[in-house]
């Protein structure tokens, strides 16, 4: 810990042996923490937090939920910048501490993909589940890594040193207050492939490297997943990407098809109408052969990483013709698939079984666990069974 007894050099290298700490050991500390998490707070079922009127009963067509924009909010009361988190910061080689863990970051562990870009902040959930509003604001991603990276640092040290000092975890008190800090959301998506004439349904998932992302790094994870946030920071696009769909389509695109997140949104507004890809999949939605949900949102109990949490459930042939060039590596880390008898990669079956396997067994992360495990509660409905 940068104290008064750690030099530069010695305070870096702390800070750099509670990091490697953190990223191998999320899924035990989450599941440490998880222990002293009253039951109440949890999505039933899950690990992951949430006020009750977060999560649907039934799983919500992702057309009828509604965003509103308050690109006026105030300030939340927490920035990442408070003395809870001295005892966190390492020093400058100049023996001055770094202000925000993000500056920490970019110079001790530097991840592929680390950009201070503008994302849309979550002020307020409505308080109908069943016909869900969502209002937002403006706020930058690097609100993420100065506070939810910065509090699951902090335990992290507190239990390397065998303490229950987490003052700034403290400060923070109720993660659900979205007044409280700025909260950024993610958008994570589990993508089913679905075959009508067997029955069977399977899904992608994806194993998320630490080397690559700076939050969520050595865990699985479903796919897609990015930050709910304009294409590019150029004015333009706050209003024209300020979509769910838009939001998730841009993933699709991305994370399983392996392009590019440069759409020219620096120089002109994304034209979605004539995206092949977008006219494609709208088409697929609206006869019936991609069917797109809204199952709520939570947070992370280790980190306070918010989540909003979508199913995709497309036809065999739709997801086949779509996703023809799947990739197995990206920006972000690589797909997971098991090995079927002719030695081909294939998805993850959508059973009860490799669903207890991955929430119970396997390190995921709680959006992805709560996922699953939601999807599986409510798979008559996202799969059409009688």
């Amino acid at each position: 810990m940068a104290d008064d007894q750690l030099g530069p050099s010695d305070s870096r290298e702390q800070w750099r042996r509670v990091r490697m700490f953190l990223n191998d050991h999320r899924f035990a500390l989450t599941s440490r923490l998880l222990t002293e998490v009253p039951p109440e707070r949890l999505v039933p079922g899950t690990p992951l937090l949430a006020r009750r009127h977060w999560i649907p009963d039934q799983p919500v067509p992702l057309e009828r939920v509604r965003l509103r924009w308050v690109p006026d909010a105030p300030e939340a009361e927490l920035d990442g910048g408070e003395p809870e988190l001295d005892r966190i910061r390492p020093y400058r080689v100049d023996g001055t501490a770094h202000r925000r863990y993000a500056d920490a970051v970019g110079e001790l562990a530097r991840p592929r993909l680390f950009e201070d870009r503008s994302c849309y902040r979550l002020l307020d959930v409505g308080t109908s589940a069943g016909d869900p509003t969502l209002t937002f604001g403006r706020g930058r991603y690097f609100d993420v890594i100065n506070i939810c990276e910065a509090v699951a640092h902090e335990y992290a040290a507190a239990v390397l040193a065998g303490s229950a000092a987490t003052p700034f975890r403290a400060a923070i008190g109720d993660p659900t207050d979205l007044t409280r800090r700025p909260v950024m959301a993610a958008i994570s998506t589990l993508t089913i492939r679905h075959d009508r004439s067997t029955g069977e349904a399977e899904f992608v998932l994806h194993w998320r490297d630490p080397e690559k992302v700076a939050s969520g790094g050595g865990l699985f994870q479903v796919m897609p997943v990015g930050m709910f946030q304009a294409s590019h920071d150029a004015p333009w696009n706050e209003g024209n990407d300020f979509d769910l769909w838009r939001a998730i389509l841009r993933e699709l695109s991305e994370e399983l098809l392996g392009s590019t997140e440069d759409y020219g949104s620096d120089r002109a507004p994304i034209d979605y109408a004539a995206w092949p890809l977008d006219k494609s999949l709208t088409a697929a939605r609206a006869d019936g052969r991609l069917r797109v949900f809204w199952l709520g949102l939570g947070m992370d109990p280790l980190t306070f990483v918010t989540d909003m949490l979508t199913v995709a459930v497309f036809d065999a042939e739709l997801f086949d013709d779509t996703f023809r060039r799947i990739v197995s590596t990206n920006d972000e880390g690589h797909r997971v698939g098991l090995e079927d008898a002719t030695g081909r990669s294939a998805g993850i079956p959508f059973t009860a079984e490799q669903v207890d396997r991955l929430t119970g067994a396997e390190p995921m992360q709680p959006a992805g666990a709560a996922l699953l495990r939601l999807a599986w509660r409510h798979r008559k409905a996202l799969l059409q069974l009688s």
